[in-house]
């Protein structure tokens, strides 16, 4: 059996377990957590607006790609270390867009296609290789085309037959570059990769002929520099469940998750001086210079030393230690589209980044990835902390108050109706959902 036939056979026939579909609800709620404020107009400069006058004929492919965009504008969506890349902003807007088409979907079979798509996505990051991304590849938008697509498939119920023609379809469209990081194309991804698999979808609806052998082996040895496992794409499929394990990671910042180790050892180093009962001013006054040391190549994503802008910002970790260092947090309003905040950029300019050459290349295992931030002060003094990747997943982000942050602008009515809908208990739930989310 050809490697397209095999993984159509598993998207068809699989059955996800409840745990899966417990994990799933919460996906839904930290998409919309995400997206809501996009979707409102709660951003200034969001870049919705300017794509609504581009996008703005109401038809399905229309919908996914502008609720990716606006699911992944704030770079505050899920990561999925297997896929390296963010899962729901891609594979929720091609079923939620899809579903005015089949409303009489129940919450089950809509979340069986949803943790089907993130099973695809964590095969196709392992099956592509780490050499997919370091070849200037961005998971989201190319694996993600497919992800979204294998969602759709089984979401549509289609038969192996016209799975198979619809990943090819599907693959024969996905591109998508980290090049554009740091601008407003890198959330559009996201859209784009809804897009083409709602558009895939169609094509394989409309009786299109597609090849449906071949396809994903050619794509796989076209993008990843000879290093493709193609056997990761269908062993031990589900056992478990990839939206289980390694899981969804919910974004407790919104910026780059390749810098939320250093955030948190900034946090840390912040915490640290506080509780020697002196003064903040003393700490950001005294410092002379920041180091912030990372495995080789561990700084791939997080690549912007000098951000020209809020967007860029997500990008940097200069700037992510010194907003942190500044305000025990990363504010929303200083990685917005538009200028940067220029009180930070007098201290990010004292950050160095020293990569530990002792250390494994990241490219080799990125879930042993660390950041170590020294503090050096005029008077000699070092401080010092080290935050590995594995203890920032062990602090679980509460997407529930999340989504309660993102619905506070809301009346009591609509956060009601809003929170209701998100656990996606029954069919009517799931309507409502669908249908404000595309509104």
């Amino acid at each position: 059996m050809t490697l397209t036939r095999a993984l159509a056979e598993r998207i068809v026939h699989s059955q996800p377990d409840y745990l899966a579909q417990t994990k799933a609800r919460e996906g839904i709620r930290d998409f919309l957590a995400v997206s809501w404020p996009v979707l409102r107009g709660q951003v200034p400069d969001s870049g919705l607006p300017a794509l609504r006058t581009v996008y703005g004929d109401g038809s399905i492919r229309s919908q996914a790609l502008l609720l990716g965009y606006a699911s992944h504008a704030l770079d505050y969506d899920d990561f999925h270390a297997d896929f390296r890349g963010h899962p729901s902003v891609v594979i929720l807007p091609a079923l939620f867009a899809w579903h005015q088409h089949q409303p009489q979907a129940t919450p089950e079979q809509f979340l069986d296609a949803y943790a089907i798509g993130v099973e695809v996505a964590g095969r196709l990051g392992l099956a592509a290789s780490q050499q997919h991304y370091a070849l200037g590849y961005h998971n989201t938008a190319t694996l993600g085309t497919l992800a979204a697509a294998a969602a759709l498939a089984r979401f549509l119920r289609l038969d192996v037959a016209a799975t198979a023609t619809l990943l090819g379809i599907a693959a024969t469209q996905a591109s998508g570059l980290r090049a554009q990081f740091g601008s407003a194309i890198k959330p559009l991804h996201a859209g784009f990769a809804a897009e083409r698999a709602v558009a895939a979808a169609q094509l394989t609806l409309a009786g299109i002929d597609g090849k449906q052998d071949g396809v994903l082996e050619a794509f796989l040895a076209a993008s990843s520099n000879g290093q493709a496992q193609p056997e990761k794409l269908s062993e031990n499929w589900g056992t478990p469940w990839r939206i289980i394990t390694p899981g969804l990671e919910f974004k407790p910042f919104p910026t780059c998750a390749g810098t939320h180790s250093a955030a948190e050892a900034a946090r840390l180093l912040r915490q640290e001086w506080l509780a020697s009962g002196q003064p903040l001013e003393a700490l950001l006054d005294n410092i002379v210079d920041i180091s912030v040391a990372f495995p080789p190549g561990g700084d791939i994503a997080a690549s912007i030393q000098v951000p020209a802008n809020g967007i860029e910002a997500r990008f940097s970790l200069e700037y992510v230690i010194a907003a942190m260092l500044m305000y025990d947090d990363l504010r929303l309003e200083d990685f917005a589209e538009g200028d940067l905040n220029h009180n930070v950029m007098p201290l990010a300019a004292k950050v160095r980044r020293t990569p530990d050459e002792s250390a494994p290349p990241d490219a080799i295992n990125p879930a042993l990835r660390f950041h170590e931030v020294t503090l050096s002060l005029k008077n000699g003094m070092q401080l010092r902390q080290r935050r590995t990747r594995q203890e920032s997943l062990a602090d679980a982000v509460d997407v529930a108050g999340k989504l309660r942050l993102a619905l506070r602008q809301e009346t009591a009515e609509r956060q009601a109706l809003l929170w209701q809908s998100s656990e996606l208990k029954t069919s009517a739930d799931l309507q409502a959902l669908a249908d404000v989310l595309r509104g």
